[in-house]
């Protein structure tokens, strides 16, 4: 069996970098996930972050989420669910605005680590890009002026608890789904395990590491590399034991960003041509959030047809 591709950050900076970026390359043409160690993001202030996260859920989440379990019935079901998943949420926008201050309930201490988490994951985000650039023969920040838009990035982070479920094999954590934008940095819980990836047909888990960043491809690089890289399929399973803690930061294109295929990319394999539509990135994600649980060629298809009769123009930079 293949073994979960884990990348070792710091060894960028010695006579490993070959091997490093070869194995990111494989990552992203044949995974569409990779986990990261030695990021540069203390373990001290990780073991912070999760533990004003799980005393957040359960000071103020908790109670609401055993309440919605009741009123929905859920802990009787017989049959299996498809319209909702088990967690309990909350989200932080960063860029361009931030919403921490306006976000109810959350202490002050938990306020300013999630604003120090964001901005060094951004800053890994941005590196992460410059990497991948680097692989692809793109020139260095290619894929960040791409995101860029007019007013730079959105960036924004999905808070989510996955309490002990019942019933398993009934509910899902999180249905199977892609994730609409740029690229995905995940701090999960390292004791409770349960998100799986599609890999050749066959699901296969994330495996919890402490103190790891798990990423994964979003749909827009997949248009951006004109397939080359791929996002992938992933879903949480419930389980039946442990609160599994999940925080996913999305570091995606800017709301008016134009996106398309790099034309480099597309000289590269001209034999290939170009397989992807140009769209405004927010006209994908209305389509998007209809359509989160089906699979993702249908959504780039209804983007082909809208492209015939808009007129796109230049992509705006900063």
């Amino acid at each position: 069996m293949e073994t979960f591709p884990v990348i070792d950050l710091e060894k960028l900076n010695g006579e490993g970098r070959g091997e490093v970026m070869e194995l990111m390359k494989d990552a992203c043409e044949n995974w569409g996930f990779f986990e990261l160690v030695n990021h540069g993001i203390s373990h001290d202030f990780m073991d912070t972050v999760e533990k004003l996260t799980k005393e957040h859920y359960r000071k103020c989440m908790e109670q609401r989420f055993k309440e919605m379990v009741e009123s929905k019935g859920l802990e009787a079901v017989q049959s299996e669910i498809n319209d909702l998943d088990w967690e309990s949420t909350f989200f932080l926008r960063h860029l361009p605005v931030s919403n921490i201050s306006e976000i109810p309930d959350l202490d002050e201490d938990y306020r300013k680590a999630m604003k120090e988490f964001a901005f060094q994951l951004e800053k890994l985000a941005e590196q992460l890009l410059d990497l991948l650039c680097e692989n692809l023969g793109l020139e260095k920040g290619y894929l960040k002026k791409a995101f860029y838009g007019s007013k730079g990035p959105t960036f924004g982070t999905k808070v989510s608890n996955y309490p002990p479920c019942p019933k398993p094999d009934l509910i899902k954590g999180l249905r199977a789904h892609t994730d609409a934008g740029g690229i995905i940095l995940l701090f999960q819980d390292d004791k409770v395990s349960g998100l799986q990836l599609l890999k050749d047909g066959k699901w296969i888990d994330v495996p919890p590491m402490r103190h790891s960043i798990v990423i994964n491809i979003g749909d827009q690089l997949e248009v951006i590399t004109n397939g080359k890289y791929k996002s992938v399929m992933h879903r949480v399973v419930a389980q039946p034991d442990g609160n599994r803690m999940s925080i996913a930061s999305f570091y995606n294109p800017g709301s008016d960003a134009v996106i398309y295929p790099a034309p480099l990319l597309i000289e590269k394999e001209a034999e290939k041509g170009q397989v992807y539509p140009k769209f405004v990135f927010e006209d994908y994600m209305k389509l998007y959030a209809g359509l989160k649980f089906q699979a993702k060629e249908p959504r780039f298809e209804a983007m082909k047809a809208m492209e015939s009769t808009i007129n796109l123009g230049p992509i705006p930079t900063a």
